[in-house]
């Protein structure tokens, strides 16, 4: 009778055969940063969305209107921005510091 335990999952040749070379590097970079495009992706969908803000905000000062209120959202807006391309930039860094160790 065969030995139910999940002990020889390592020798399964079959699954070692199934992964090329290039999926392999790549789910090693997926599991030394989890996430990552995710990440980007977030970077850039509220720093789009910050600038999207500010180019309002902008457009209301242009006009006179509500410049108490509008100068504040201004200045959060183009923090938001800031911030994301300053996160952005730091996770391309993350990347390319990781791609050289790899090397």
């Amino acid at each position: 009778m065969a030995d139910p335990t999940p002990n020889n999952r390592t020798q399964n040749p079959k699954s070692a055969k199934t992964v090329s070379p290039e999926q392999y590097d790549r789910l090693k970079a997926e599991i030394a940063a989890p996430y990552r495009g995710l990440r980007q992706f977030i970077y850039f969908a509220c720093g789009a969305s910050g600038f999207i803000g500010a180019i309002v905000f902008l457009a209301q000062l242009a006009a006179g209107r509500e410049v108490g209120s509008a100068v504040p959202n201004l200045a959060l807006q183009v923090g938001v921005v800031a911030l994301m391309i300053w996160l952005f930039r730091w996770e391309q860094r993350a990347a390319r510091r990781s791609k050289t160790k790899k090397s």
